[in-house]
């Protein structure tokens, strides 16, 4: 994977982000445009969700992005397909 790559991350313990790929150093990685991938409906898995997006957009909670994001403890960065990127940008915003 390259800078600026839209990516997904798994953590150890924070949970799945969205974004842009602004750096990787071991298991720390800095995104830019990070949506927290609360909760997903419509995909098997992550990498599902990474290459297809969902069908069921109105049944997800994903946040609202965040300029910049660092997050450590990464155990898995999967690159998303340019299909699953519009769909999961398209994904309303989840606020309370």
């Amino acid at each position: 994977m390259k800078e600026k790559d839209y990516v997904m991350v798994r953590t150890f313990s924070a949970g799945v982000f969205a974004g842009y790929l602004k750096k990787r150093n071991g298991k720390e990685v800095e995104l830019d445009k990070a949506r927290r991938i609360w909760y997903w409906a419509g995909a098997n898995s992550l990498s599902q969700l990474a290459m297809t997006g969902t069908n069921q957009p109105e049944s997800c909670k994903f946040s609202v992005p965040v300029d910049e994001m660092l997050v450590t403890e990464a155990i898995e960065i999967i690159k998303i397909s340019e299909t699953a990127k519009k769909n999961i940008q398209a994904v309303p915003e989840w606020k309370q």
